[in-house]
């Protein structure tokens, strides 16, 4: 054994191999190499021999290097039929409006320069016309997501003091943080009223005292109560916070801004049902005084904690030293003031989530068809009737019409299909032992891909 070891050349040697030549930074070549001999060395212990020439080890490290050196964030295929895929980036990116943002983005910009005044701006003002264009709102402020937006606004104006919530209310949103945490670490108290089930106007007015501070209203997004319920509607929350002095206050959550995306009447029929969110433009024209939401759900954008208001209470906000800690980059304001603008001007097809949603069931089917027609023998497949979702947290259990290719294979498995699939960077769902490749979550040229990777495989 010990010749073996001694047999193992060293990492210099290794480096001065051909293979290398025109790599000018060698550090991370010596890396990949050491990595290599280590296990080589593994293999001497565990197995008693090697076998591996010089050639075989400069070539394993020098595709360890180059695999190395591929970015970690890549692209993949969404076939599971969930939209809002909160495992696969959420809502997707349009490559048209990062186009359009891209010569500010790249260049010295005006992020906090007011170029009128010739002196330090804000940058929450670039955004502002745009959404007040769209809402009914006096202000506006972006904070890195919606946990973010709610923290803030319950650190700012209910320290020491009671957050009034419907006990039904008090959800658990994505990773196991959950409302109660969010505003115990705010320094808020939570007060509860009401029952798992049902909330009365009463239940308000009589939870209301001097330690009062704001009446809390979280959308139940990621799940339903139905049955024997009861709930109160924010309008009525706005009025005794009115009555009584108080801040209203309601976390949306998905951000659905508002219907005009669905203007065909068989879509609508189709879709209608996603209506159930609360609808952004709706909520502002109640003038609340804040209200928060997502801007990488049903808005379809980047991930960001959108809060919309009164003025006086966004000026609060912003003196908030934990503002700057929460605060959105140059990136994500320049593509969600994009986002805004499209949908200011009603451009859907720029908004990707909203493309996929606005798909017609026959365009889906005519997809599934010519899908089916390009499949390598031996797979076979059939169209079939599919049943999409939101997901992201949004529309719990609301199904959206789809098609799906079901396909299989004479001797793999629906799992085998599967994890095949997965290797090369296309996500599917198995589904009564059967592999689904589901069409509405697929983009521009993620058919072609998916044929390309069968062919691989068969």
């Amino acid at each position: 054994m010990s010749s073996q070891f001694s047999s193992i050349p060293s990492v210099d040697k290794v480096l001065r191999h051909a293979i290398f030549n025109g790599i000018s930074h060698k550090t991370l070549v010596k890396k990949a190499i050491r990595q290599v001999l280590d296990r080589i060395r593994q293999e001497i212990l565990q197995l008693n021999t090697t076998n591996f020439s010089i050639d075989v080890i400069a070539q394993m490290s020098f595709e360890l290097y180059c695999e190395q050196q591929k970015s970690s964030l890549i692209p993949l295929v969404n076939a599971t039929g969930i939209l809002v895929h909160t495992n696969l980036g959420r809502s997707p990116i349009s490559s048209v409006l990062l186009q359009e943002i891209m010569p500010a983005l790249s260049a010295y910009n005006n992020l906090e320069y007011n170029l009128h005044e010739g002196k330090r701006g804000e940058r929450y003002c670039l955004i502002k016309k745009v959404m007040l264009d769209l809402f009914l709102a006096e202000d506006v402020l972006v904070v890195n997501n919606n946990a973010a937006a709610l923290f803030l606004v319950l650190h700012t104006f209910a320290q020491g003091k009671e957050v009034i919530i419907s006990r039904g209310e008090l959800v658990e949103i994505g990773g196991s943080f959950r409302i109660p945490e969010i505003m115990k670490s705010s320094g808020a108290i939570l007060k509860e009223v009401g029952t798992t089930n049902k909330t009365y106007y009463d239940d308000y007015v009589k939870a209301i005292n001097a330690h009062t501070a704001i009446l809390l209203k979280v959308h139940c997004s990621n799940y339903k109560i139905e049955g024997f319920t009861h709930n109160v509607a924010f309008k009525d929350i706005i009025k005794i916070a009115r009555e009584h002095h108080l801040l209203d206050f309601y976390d949306i959550g998905s951000g659905l801004l508002n219907r005009c995306f669905v203007s065909n009447k068989k879509l609508y029929s189709e879709l209608g049902h996603i209506f159930d969110e609360p609808v952004v433009k709706e909520v502002m024209e109640l003038q609340p005084s804040l209200v928060c939401f997502s801007g990488d759900k049903l808005l379809g954008s980047v991930q960001a904690g959108i809060i919309l208001g009164k003025k006086h209470f966004i000026d609060l906000l912003k003196k908030n030293h934990l503002l700057r800690m929460l605060r959105i980059d140059k990136i994500t304001l320049a593509y969600l003031e994009a986002t805004f603008r499209a949908y200011l001007n009603e451009q859907w097809d720029k908004i990707p989530l909203l493309s996929l949603l606005r798909k017609p069931l026959e365009i889906l089917f005519q997809q599934a068809e010519n899908m089916l027609k390009g499949l390598p023998h031996p797979f076979s497949g059939t169209i079939t009737q599919s049943a999409a979702y939101v997901g992201g947290g949004a529309l719990p259990h609301k199904v959206i019409p789809s098609f799906a290719l079901k396909i299989t294979h004479p001797k793999m498995s629906a799992d085998d299909i599967k994890i095949l699939l997965r290797e090369r960077k296309i996500i599917a769902r198995v589904a009564q032992e059967s592999l689904l490749l589901d069409m509405r979550t697929l983009l521009q040229g993620d058919d072609v891909q998916i044929l390309d990777v069968l062919r691989e495989i068969a």
